[in-house]
């Protein structure tokens, strides 16, 4: 898989995300609406064929996509 495959706003949430902040957080945090938040974890989830938030996360660790 190539690199930077996250859209800006994706990698924001997924920072927000392994920060330990919720969706209602993150919507509030980026103005945005908890369900746009939603979206961007599905669709990330999606382009990395994983299943769920957790693998999405070690996946884009492993990719250098995020970092903690």
């Amino acid at each position: 898989m190539k690199k930077n495959i996250l859209t800006n706003r994706e990698k924001e949430v997924f920072d927000l995300l392994i920060q330990n902040h919720t969706t209602k957080d993150i919507s509030k945090k980026l103005n945005i609406s908890e369900k746009t938040v939603r979206n961007h974890i599905s669709n990330t989830i999606q382009k990395l064929g994983v299943k769920g938030r957790a693998a999405a996360v070690v996946e884009l660790l492993r990719l250098g996509e995020i970092s903690l």
